[in-house]
């Protein structure tokens, strides 16, 4: 081995390429030793280590003073020939050995040796990690450092993680954190990971109770190096120009300071500083589970912004709106219109309405009138006209109005009504084949219309249908007449004269209870969808509307009306419970929870200590909805007592959700809530704190609340309380919906059917609008499960997953819709399975084909109402009428331009994709594929032939005394020829024909197009906006770049040319409805003659529907002054009627299965049967008020 060494020299080296092959090797004796025992060979130096060892055996005491620098020698010789890649190590033993001696000098030059070979030799060195760990720890060694990242190297390959990385951090410098090798870049990561999970805790703590034992101190301690270590980690990002891995790391690890110090020292431009913030920016959506410090870090982000020599204001002002600094946003707006001056479309002007569309997009409930009420006054608030405002005046009051949301909303509408492609088929289609009788059929089909037309104000299916509605009865009723909220919402310009037939004139008194309630219950929704118009402003209403109606001057106010209503019907819970629905819904986060009580508050209270079942289920919703995240310790206190001590279920499950309603957003600040809920015996409770982690933790994906909900899923004993767990496991991690598929993929395959069906709405909630393949992977096997309510969370859920998808986007979504049709048009199918084929079939299509679940803005902020929606609307289970809060969550998927008169200019934009891509799909019936179509029958070719032959001899046989006329009158035999060439020609196109019957077609599909332009308002979906080019060359642009959905503000670039054209609207057209007092319902020949008149053009904005008659309700068409007596005299009538129908015509009551006992019958007249003969007689009435027969009352 020394002979090979020495022939390995540089010398030999020189002489081997010079051919010189007699060159002499001269060897010292030293150099040639005897192996050792071991077999192991050296692996440095063989001059000057075995030199020293000879010496120590001969006990040479001399020789010691010369081994310091023999040392030093073999140390530079030894990086030398390392340099030189000379020496080929083959064992670490010499090494090793020298481990065992006195000196600490030469046990430093083994650990110098052991260090550079630990990562080839740790197998060998193992052995000996005990001796050096104890070096390692000898204060007295000098080299305990270089003694400490051997056993780090040695224990990281051994799998000791934990201590390797305890003795890498004793090491200090040794430790190298740049260097690009598997022991560095993970024991880095490992550092980064233990740094951040105690500043994590450290923060906790302090935030909470603060680290006052000393105990606690201890386990807060940071370990010894490991802060400057990651110190070491950051600036070597910045070094080499990684900010945004230095950002990451600085945010996750609550090191504020060094998120400043990355972006000053590694960002050399304004541009890469902005880049980095708006980084910075989406790290907190991400990363950040602590509300308290996401605040601090978007304050931070704010700060700097700030600093900038050209402050992004539209980036500030979304800072603050994340952290609810309504005074921030207030500030950036102000500072925008100083900018402006008295300068006409100023490009600051639009800054700050874009600022104001993004405020309200966000839809925190009140949040943007509380910017608007930081706002400076106008300086002329008399009433003059609009036009006469100065140019800073008018500017306030386009920020009004769109703070108000009327602007939003005004023109949501307006896409919405214009741009319907609803399919009426569809809906025809199921009412004709659902069986009618079924009340849930009939509740079906009531809210699939809804939510198909949730917004377009087109009631087309419900007056072509009026007889088939009118069959609604009891709650049924309740939910037909509350549809009209969901199909007119944001529409509150006329929502009194739509609903005005459903409202009772009289104060205290109901031409049906049912109706009421549900009238109650849809003018809460439109409200809750419309925005606030008080708040906008007689100035702001005139801008929009007008200022020559009525609804300009004097808006009515749905939370005050509702209020009214409310204490007036105090002797009727069913109105009651619209009541505080409706009531809930349009005061709906208006208490923040402060020591000020709230009137509507209060008197929803009263409503729910009444004790009654059916108010006050509705009245812990509506509580819930009015103190909506605010954490208000008064009402958790109150609502959580109140359920403990009620017996009734309704009740507490309308608290539950009423609960969770308050903690909405509060993250931490909601755990104790939490976890004493969690721990109660009663189901119901603890089915409150699954929707409680729900909401406070929605779209935050926190990792405790994953796992709290998951222990939940597999571990409660009710059926519920799983079922829940796993539906909000869809809220929590709705901001990655990537990751929700392997999340709930084992829970969908579980053995319990409640918590596959959470798996199916959890998946639907989360994935909404996606067309995520492994959701509807996941989706489509349960859609063929065993349990059939199972069956119906997979319809809902595809339908969800797939809303808006074409055929060309997704191949599953044309198969999703043959399947729902295959569900509800099976006789055999159950009842549940084809409700929630019925009610897919209206998601997929919402809106008219134009909108979209959205639980998240824009700009990435929750949604607070749809939030809220989605979670009343999984409530559905429970109590049917809850489908309609859908409506909350439900957006339009629109890109609406508006220049600065808040009116949209006619423009188009181009959409660099197929047009097939994100087309309409196809009204009318379902398009079969090919593999659908029965298959011809196979022809062989011997047989075509044959066939063919036959032709032509028939052929011939015919045309023979044709051709021999033929051949009279010619001189030549052409035609005889040209006969034969024509049998010749059809016997071919006979098997063409033949050939195009068995599916083979010659022609090709025309060549689509890979790009086209849309005329603004246009549909485009949130997946779309990444291919939208706005024209180079175009007059207007968009202020804020990289915007392409929702409302952009247009700046126009050539003022300068003719008056702007813009869009026309269709919905602004009718004089506005603001009686306080409802007209009287409609009568029978009104409904009726409305149904059949003729229905009004495209062009304009279709009339509200026409009163449905309820048969029950006919006994209340007269005068209402004495209804309690005439309900009496009625009831005495009835039953002597009754009587007397049983006497006379016994044969027919005995077919209708009812008793003819009247003594009975008035025992139990409440009861069905009872219904069944009002519900004649009330026909008999009507028709005889039809005849005008004038028969009085006693004598009838």
């Amino acid at each position: 081995d020394a002979i090979k060494i020495a022939g390995n020299t540089p010398g030999r080296k020189r002489a081997r390429e010079s051919g010189d092959t007699t060159s002499p090797v001269k060897l010292r004796k030293a150099d040639v030793r005897p192996e050792p025992a071991s077999g192991a060979q050296p692996p440095r130096d063989s001059a000057a280590a075995p030199d020293l060892r000879g010496k120590k055996r001969a006990g040479a005491e001399e020789a010691l003073d010369r081994d310091q620098s023999s040392i030093k020698r073999a140390r530079e010789e030894t990086r030398k020939m390392a340099a030189a890649d000379v020496v080929v190590p083959t064992s670490a033993s010499s090494a090793l050995f020298l481990l065992d001696e006195p000196e600490h000098e030469i046990q430093a030059y083994a650990l110098e040796t052991l260090n550079a070979m630990a990562d080839s030799f740790w197998p060998e060195i193992s052995p000996y990690v005990a001796k050096i760990q104890a070096l390692s720890e000898d204060k007295s060694f000098s080299s305990s450092a270089l003694a400490a990242i051997v056993a780090a190297k040695v224990l990281f390959h051994l799998g000791e993680l934990d201590e390797a990385l305890e003795y890498a951090l004793s090491a200090g410098n040794l430790f190298d954190v740049t260097a690009n090798n598997q022991f560095a870049l993970t024991l880095r990561a490992k550092c980064i990971d233990e740094y951040i999970r105690v500043q994590i805790k450290r923060f906790e703590v302090s935030a909470s109770t603060g680290a006052s034992s000393s105990r606690d101190a201890d386990a807060l301690a940071i370990p010894a190096g490991l802060e400057q270590v990651v110190d070491r980690v950051l600036d070597d990002c910045v070094v080499r120009g990684e900010v945004r891995e230095a950002i990451g790391i600085a945010i996750e690890a609550r090191r504020l300071d060094r998120v400043e110090y990355s972006l000053s020292h590694g960002c050399t431009s304004s541009s890469e500083r902005i880049g980095a913030l708006k980084y910075c920016f989406d790290c907190v959506q991400g990363i950040i589970a602590h509300r308290a410090y996401r605040h601090d870090v978007l304050k931070l982000i704010a700060a700097l912004h700030r600093k900038e020599p050209e402050p992004d204001e539209v980036a500030i002002a979304r800072c603050y709106a994340f952290i609810e600094n309504a005074s921030g946003v207030a500030e950036c707006l102000f500072r925008l219109l100083e900018a402006c001056g008295e300068s006409k479309k100023s490009r600051s002007e639009l800054f700050a309405y874009q600022i104001a569309c993004d405020v309200y997009d966000n839809d925190a409930p009140h949040f943007a009138q509380k910017v608007a009420a930081l706002l400076p006054a106008i300086s002329r608030e008399d009433d003059v006209s609009v036009d006469s405002f100065s140019e800073p005046d008018m500017r306030l009051v386009k920020l009004r109005a769109i703070l108000s949301g009327i602007v939003y909303s005004a023109y949501a509408l307006e896409f919405l009504y214009s741009e319907n492609h609803s399919d009426m088929f569809i809906m025809q289609s199921m009412k004709s084949t659902l069986d009618n009788r079924s009340s849930l059929n009939h509740s079906a089909l009531i809210f699939a219309n809804s939510i198909a037309h949730a917004g377009t104000t087109v009631d087309t299916f419900l007056r072509e249908n009026l007889d088939w509605l009118a069959r609604a009865s009891s709650w049924s009723k309740f939910s037909a007449t509350a549809c009209l909220g969901v199909i007119h919402s944001r529409h509150a310009t006329s929502a009194m004269k739509i609903l005005s037939p459903y409202l009772s004139s009289t104060p205290g008194v109901s031409s049906s209870a049912y109706a009421e309630g549900g009238a109650f219950y849809a003018l809460g929704l439109i409200s809750a969808t419309s925005g606030s118009a008080d708040q906008a402003g007689e100035h702001g209403r005139a801008l929009l509307y007008g200022s020559g109606n009525s609804y300009t001057k004097d808006p009515f106010s749905a939370t005050k009306y509702l209020l009214v209503g409310l204490r007036e019907a105090s002797s009727n819970e069913i109105i009651q419970h619209g009541g505080c629905l409706g009531l809930g819904l349009a005061a709906m986060g208006t208490w923040d929870g402060s020591s000020e009580e709230n009137e509507i508050y209060e008197e929803l209270k009263g409503v729910l200590f009444s004790d009654s079942a059916v108010s006050g289920e509705a009245a812990g919703v509506g509580m819930g909805l009015v103190a909506l995240g605010s954490g208000s310790e008064k009402a958790l206190d109150e609502m959580i007592a109140y359920a403990r001590d009620t017996e009734h279920e309704k009740i507490k499950r309308g608290l539950a959700m009423g609960i969770a309603m308050v903690c909405y957003g509060r993250e931490n600040e909601a755990d104790a809530v939490i976890e004493k809920l969690a721990s109660e015996s009663e189901a119901i409770l603890r089915y409150s704190a699954m929707f409680c982690t729900a909401l406070a933790y929605a779209a935050t994906a926190d990792n405790k609340a994953v796992r709290l909900l998951l222990h939940s899923a597999v571990s409660d004993v009710d059926n519920d309380v799983r079922r829940a767990a796993v539906i909000a496991l869809g809220f929590v991690l709705m901001r990655h919906p990537r990751q929700v598929p392997r999340t709930i993929a084992l829970l969908a395959e579980s053995c319990h059917a409640h918590v596959r069906y959470g798996a199916t709405l959890a998946l639907g909630i989360a994935c909404a609008g996606t067309g995520l393949p492994a959701a509807i992977e996941i989706l489509e096997k349960l859609a063929s499960d065993t349990s059939d309510f199972v069956r119906q969370g997979a319809l809902i859920g595809l339908a969800l997953v797939l809303m808006q998808h074409s055929e060309a986007r997704s191949s599953k979504s044309a198969e999703a819709r043959k399947l729902f049709q295959k569900m509800y048009s099976d006789r055999h199918e159950e009842a549940m399975t084809k409700f929630g084929a019925v009610l897919a079939n209206g998601f997929i299509d919402a809106g008219g084909r134009n909108a979209t679940v959205s639980l998240l803005s824009r700009s990435g902020h929750r949604r607070a109402s749809a939030i809220v929606g989605m979670a009343m609307f999984v409530q559905f289970w429970f109590w049917f009428p809850f489908v309609h809060f859908i409506a909350l969550a439900l957006k339009p998927a629109a890109i609406i331009g508006l220049d600065s008169e808040l009116k949209m200019p006619m423009t188009e934009v181009k959409v660099n994709c197929r047009p097939s891509l994100y087309a309409y799909p196809r009204n009318g019936p379902l398009h079969k594929s090919k593999k659908e179509d029965r298959a011809a029958s196979v022809v062989l070719s011997i047989t075509a032939k044959a066939k063919a032959r036959e032709a032509r001899k028939a052929q011939g046989a015919k045309s023979t005394g044709a051709s021999d006329a033929a051949m009279d009158t010619t001189s030549d035999g052409g035609l005889k020829n040209g006969a034969g060439d024509d049998a010749k020609a059809g016997s071919a196109g006979d098997i063409e024909g033949k050939v195009a019957a068995m599916g083979v077609s010659e022609s090709k599909p025309p060549k689509e197009d890979t790009s086209y332009t849309v005329s603004l308002p246009a549909r485009m979906l949130p997946d779309q906006e990444k291919y939208v080019v706005w024209p180079a060359n175009g007059r207007f642009q968009p202020v804020q770049s990289g915007l392409n959905g929702g409302f952009v503000m247009l700046l126009d670039s050539t003022p300068e040319e003719e008056a702007i054209e813009h869009v026309k609207t269709k919905t602004w057209t009718y004089e506005q409805a603001t009686e306080s007092v409802p007209a009287q319902p409609a009568t029978t020949e009104d409904s009726l003659a409305a149904s059949s008149a003729p229905q009004p053009d495209s062009a304009r904005e279709p009339e509200p529907p026409a009163a449905v008659f309820y048969p029950e309700d006919a006994n209340t068409s007269g005068n209402s002054g004495d209804l309690t007596a005439l309900r009496a005299c009625v009831l005495e009538l009835d039953m002597a009627l009754i009587q007397t129908s049983v006497t006379l015509f016994p044969p027919y009551f005995a077919s209708q299965s009812v008793s003819s006992d009247t003594s009975e019958l008035q025992r139990h007249g409440k009861k069905r049967h009872y219904g069944a003969y009002r519900h004649r007689i009330h026909v008999g009435y009507k028709h005889a008020s039809a005849l005008n027969t004038k028969l009085s009352l006693k004598t009838h």
